[in-house]
């Protein structure tokens, strides 16, 4: 464990932050927070909180004595001054001499005590930072102090490693309880540099950001020294397990995303589905392939913390037969339905045990583990899975160090229950509203200029997920990046829709990132041109492999992940109204276009009965690079025009933009009962209506 304590760098920051008015202590506590923050081997996705006790000013201008504590929402790594919010300290202390306090009470007495009332909500540890004595308090959940003390004995782990110099506290509830516990520890030995807490973490404290730092430093290393001693080989693999490769893990994930969908008529797509993260290595092999896994993998999570994103249990796939999708799927909905029945079991043991009623959460697995190839986390977004799958990863760690070094025991199933139910610890999530598609999955070829592009915008600005496909990649990452500063985050593929191969890529790097694949809107397209009784075959040909084959293509691959998820899908294609109105000199690119509408409509009648739907766009006149090279002018002067009157030239008078193109998409992917259909994007064109 390395001390990453800068003194210039240190001093940088007060400095910086002086000049924005913030007080050299709340400074120093930024700064040493990050230090905190960005060590994963300390704490995790907005674990842990630290604090610091100073002064601001009340509504006279008054200075007072404040806490400045960690506030909800924020993660020590990125967190900024107003993070901190200040709360004042003397009437918090005083709460010290009530003998009980409900979580609202305790709620109430933080908020009520803000100086500024738009504040978030102080750390639920708050009252523990207070009632300490220490200028500076930090609370981590270290991975090797977690594995020294999910132990049976970790008292006595505990006394031979840190000696006195740590009090040792068994699991209470974090909150009041916590907060008397810990002040009671402390003052029965005013010389202790910090609190063990069993099952949960650690707290250290001093008089300085760098003292505080520093202990919790050397009280992890210390830890880290006495499990390097343990075994280092802990887990014996299985015999004659067949090891799967990413390859065969993207095969499968389509699967076990569908059968994590629970049937929802209110949901897009009939289906409340879920975003997968895969995640493997030669440490999470080694732990998914042991023999006793559904006994180490399966007796909790390393602290409560961790619970309301990854469930208490992981679900336990068995390894699948080579070859055997269908049977996997089966043995998928299975093991899922086992794991939901399991958990309506354990709700209802333990609600009926708690004063307070409680409300079911649902009961879909956040862990997946896959022997042969690693373990897939699930989540309503990405970021929800990544979190997930961190917290495991890191977990993995934590049970081999500990059963390294004794038997790894984490905190008893009553008590996480508390955890998972608790309404503060549930606040974490947030209660956002979903969008439209939000949990799904948008791959769109051609995605990096024109109606590629705007219409991957307008399913990302919708909570898609999104799978971006061109073969200019320069243009692609700049794409990205322009969503990424919307907040969409996008997997790219730098491929050609005309190479089977990459296509096929694309769809795998889609199921290894999400899980699979739910809207395809099958876009990338050329224009070829001249008479068609003059046209080479290998520029028809060339434009079919284009306009035609690369939709089959996408469309195959698209519609054998749907059947693997088993929760229908959609196919959305780019047409042309030339397919219904051809122009002059434009049969090279009319015809393949043509054989597309067709294949709209094939989709749609040989998969309509599982749920696939098929529509298409036929836009006209929209000024992209299609039309790039000179071809714009050249169907301008086709048609007899310039080229401001040929893109404006339809019943409306208005030019189409990709913009309306995009709409037109996203209006058809959310058009629940409508397959087989060609929509027209064009201003007004009655020679392009089909019929």
């Amino acid at each position: 464990m390395q001390n990453r304590w800068d003194e210039a760098a240190a001093r940088e920051a007060v400095e910086t932050y002086r000049e924005q008015g913030v007080p050299e202590e709340l400074a120093l506590r930024v700064y040493s927070a990050r230090l905190i923050g960005r060590d994963p081997a300390l704490v995790l996705h907005g674990g842990g909180n630290t604090s610091v006790k100073g002064t601001g000013r009340g509504p006279t201008g008054a200075e007072v004595a404040v806490l400045y504590v960690k506030g909800s929402g924020w993660d020590l790594a990125s967190i900024e001054p107003p993070g901190f919010p200040a709360v004042r300290l003397e009437p918090i202390r005083a709460l010290r001499q009530v003998e009980h306090l409900s979580d609202e009470e305790m709620v109430n007495a933080l908020r009520t005590n803000l100086l500024d009332a738009s504040a978030p909500n102080p750390s639920v540890e708050a009252l523990l930072h207070a009632f300490l004595p220490h200028r500076f308090v930090d609370h981590t959940h270290a991975d090797a102090v977690l594995a020294l003390v999910d132990q049976p004995d970790p008292e006595a782990r505990c006394a031979e490693v840190f000696g006195e110099r740590l009090a040792v506290l068994p699991f209470v509830f974090p909150g009041f309880a916590l907060s008397g516990e810990a002040m009671r520890a402390y003052e029965a030995d005013p010389a202790v540099e910090g609190i063990v807490l069993i099952n949960h973490g650690l707290f250290t404290f001093g008089e300085t950001a760098r003292e505080s730092y520093g202990r919790t430093i050397h009280y992890v290393e210390l830890a880290e020294r006495a499990l390097s001693k343990g075994k280092a080989r802990v887990f014996v693999p299985r015999k004659n397990l067949r090891t799967l490769d990413e390859e065969a893990a993207a095969e499968l994930a389509p699967v076990i995303r569908g059968a994590l969908a629970e049937p929802d008529p209110g949901a897009p797509g009939g289906h409340r589905r879920t975003i997968l993260h895969f995640r493997t290595g030669e440490a999470i092999r080694t732990f998914v392939n042991g023999q006793g896994v559904e006994d180490y993998a399966c007796r909790g999570v390393a602290t409560p913390d961790h619970i309301i994103r990854t469930k208490n249990v992981p679900l336990l796939l068995p390894p699948p037969e080579p070859g055997d999708a269908d049977g996997f799927g089966e043995v998928c909905r299975t093991a899922v339905a086992d794991y939901r029945a399991a958990y309506r079991r354990y709700f209802e043991t333990h609600s009926a045990r708690s004063p307070a009623p409680k409300r079911e959460l649902d009961g879909t697995p956040r862990v997946i583990l896959l022997p042969g190839a690693g373990f897939f986390a699930a989540g309503v977004s990405e970021k929800d899975a990544r979190t997930a799958a961190d917290l495991f990863e890191h977990t993995v760690g934590i049970i081999a160090r500990a059963e390294g070094i004794g038997r790894y025991t984490p905190l008893g199933e009553a008590e996480l229950f508390e955890m998972e139910y608790w309404s503060l610890e549930q606040a974490k999530l947030g209660k956002a509203d979903e969008k439209e598609f939000a949990r799904q999955v948008v791959l769109v070829t051609g995605a990096a200029s024109g109606i590629g592009a705007a219409t991957a915008e307008a399913f990302g600005r919708r909570g898609a997920h999104l799978v971006l496909l061109d073969r200019d990649g320069e243009r692609l990452a700049a794409q990205a990046e322009r969503l990424a500063g919307q907040g969409i985050a996008a997997h790219t593929v730098a491929g050609d829709v005309t190479d089977s191969r990459q296509v096929a890529e694309a769809f795998r790097g889609a199921a290894l990132r999400f899980g699979g694949v739910d809207i395809v809107v099958s876009n990338a397209g050329g224009v070829w041109q001249g008479a068609i009784g003059e046209c080479g075959e290998a520029d028809l040909r060339e434009s079919f492999e284009l306009n035609f084959f690369a939709h089959q293509s996408v469309a195959a691959n698209a519609v054998r992940t749907f059947k693997r998820q088993g929760t229908g899908g959609q196919l959305l294609f780019n047409a042309s109204k030339s397919a219904f109105n051809p122009g002059p000199g434009l049969g090279p690119y009319t015809l393949p276009k043509a054989a597309l509408v067709a294949l709209v409509k094939q989709y749609a009648l040989d998969y309509g009965g599982e749920g696939i739907r098929s529509n298409a766009v036929n836009a006209d006149r929209v000024n992209t690079a299609l039309f790039g090279d000179g071809v714009l002018e050249a169907r301008a002067r086709a048609r007899g025009l310039g080229v401001s009157e040929y893109l404006s030239g339809n019943l409306l008078g208005a030019e189409v933009r990709a913009e309306d193109v995009a709409r037109a998409f996203v209006m058809l992917a959310l058009s629940e009962r409508t397959t087989g259909a060609v929509f027209p994007v064009d201003g007004g064109n009655i020679a392009a209506s089909p019929r």
